[in-house]
């Protein structure tokens, strides 16, 4: 799931883009980027106000309302990006009220935020397919668990791997895939030691090569950690 977001340019010019490629290359043209908000209504029994109130917080959520409805219910009010809502907010709220808690939402506006595109390098190529786009304050932790997930999904190759995420070219997270390995001198009988060694001399530069020219090809699930991402 994707949201719409709004780019300000410094020519006066604003734009609606949803994919985060839509963005220009050059950062300076930007005055501003913002990002849809919503009003969320919560309903929820007054044991997991706790638990759903550290949810909303991590999800840059700003509290607006706490009104006891009776008893043992708790109407919450909390204005949150869209982006944090559509992500993972509804397993994770049904999650930690074991299914009890009920929201809903409505549409406020778009808000000026910190916000940066995440972009993802496999072997130094960018794979505008992965890239997204997060709040500054939470592009570390998604970064590092973006890659690790990426390093664990994405099938080993005969040359060697590298996974990374940056904001614009800056690295922040970096995994690396190793080789399989491949036993050239496994035919290699006796003690032909000038062989072997020529044999492991030739596969070091095929390995080379590979890594120079050989495309990876991203399984569906790599594409999918994107949404897994917290």
């Amino acid at each position: 799931p994707s949201v719409v977001y709004r780019v300000r340019f410094k020519n006066g010019e604003v734009k609606e883009i949803r994919n985060p490629s839509e963005l220009p290359e050059n950062w300076g043209v930007i005055e501003a980027l913002e990002e849809p908000f919503v009003l969320l209504t919560i309903i929820t029994p007054k044991d997991y106000v706790g638990s759903i109130m550290n949810l909303c917080q991590e999800k840059r959520g700003i509290q607006k309302k706490f009104l006891y409805l009776d008893p043992n219910t708790v109407m919450l009010e909390y204005e949150m990006p869209l982006s944090e809502v559509i992500m993972d907010f509804h397993d994770k709220i049904k999650g930690v009220s074991k299914g009890y808690a009920s929201y809903d939402y409505e549409f406020l506006g778009f808000r000026e935020e910190d916000l940066v595109r995440l972009n993802i390098f496999i072997n130094n190529d960018p794979v505008d397919a992965l890239s997204f786009i997060v709040h500054r304050d939470k592009a570390y932790r998604r970064a590092r668990q973006l890659v690790e997930k990426l390093r664990d999904v994405i099938p080993r190759q005969l040359f060697e791997v590298k996974v990374q995420a940056g904001i614009g070219t800056k690295i922040i997270a970096s995994e690396r895939i190793p080789p399989l390995r491949a036993n050239v001198t496994a035919k290699c009988y006796g003690g032909d030691i000038t062989r072997k060694k020529k044999l492991l001399e030739k596969q070091k530069e095929g390995k080379k090569r590979l890594k120079q020219f050989g495309k990876v090809e991203l399984p569906q699930e790599a594409f999918l950690t994107v949404l897994k991402v917290d």
